[in-house]
């Protein structure tokens, strides 16, 4: 059974799938909803493929493919609304009418973004490598700027939802919020993925995992590196 969220992005996701020929994007999905982060749509779609009602296609950006809709939508009864008719500015892209199959491949093509080797999230290790190789990644991770990924090495952010063997996208800046999750390079030596805190003059480095104490440090010996943007996990 669906929940009246669920419901709502699956059927706007059909029509869009009937009219335009392809999904929509994370940030219409997330004013359709009227939602207030595209994280919101993430649940939401994580939900309705475990329930097999879509599948994501893999290395293709905005590629969600419809499986099956509710018995209500298929029989073409109410679901305790009287219908789903979202508000969308359509914009130009993909609307030419010289090249569709251009604009459409245009949108579902994946941003690049190098690899920069491995990420303790547990003991740290040696500073970010070199870049090694390209990988892609969905353009709706990335803000402005520059970005990279790492691997993902440990278990101290698994409360955070990060895994050992993930990857994350991270946005190259040297400053973050208080709270936000970050590539920290302590001493100019080794580097960490870890929730930062400031403390006074003093900046923490914390855990999403009990098992690992929070390090405390002065504020010359920690360089933020990027803050955590996007995830990236293989099954």
């Amino acid at each position: 059974m669906l929940t009246r969220k669920q419901h709502e992005l699956l059927m706007f996701i059909h029509e869009r799938l009937k009219e335009a020929g392809i999904p929509p994007s994370y940030d219409e999905m997330k004013e359709a909803l009227d939602l207030r982060s595209k994280s919101g749509i993430h649940r939401l779609i994580t939900a309705l493929e475990e329930r097999g009602f879509i599948r994501r296609l893999p290395h293709r950006a905005r590629a969600l493919e419809i499986v099956k809709l509710p018995e209500s939508a298929r029989a073409g009864v109410a679901s305790g609304r009287r219908g789903f008719s979202p508000s969308v500015i359509e914009g130009s892209l993909g609307r030419a009418p010289a090249a569709p199959m251009a604009s459409t491949e245009a949108q579902n093509a994946s941003a690049v973004v190098p690899m920069m080797g491995r990420i303790a999230a547990g003991t740290p290790i040696s500073a970010i490598q070199d870049h090694t190789h390209n990988i892609s990644v969905p353009p709706e991770l990335l803000g402005k700027g520059e970005h990279y990924a790492l691997g993902v090495q440990g278990d101290s952010m698994i409360d955070a939802g990060i895994f050992d063997g993930d990857t994350v996208v991270i946005q190259k800046c040297d400053i973050a919020s208080n709270g936000e999750i970050v590539v920290a390079l302590v001493d100019d030596e080794e580097a960490t993925l870890k929730r930062l805190r400031r403390k006074g003059d003093s900046i923490a480095l914390e855990a999403a995992n009990p098992a690992y104490e929070t390090r405390i440090f002065g504020p010359d010996r920690i360089r933020v590196q990027g803050k955590l943007v996007g995830l990236i996990r293989q099954y």
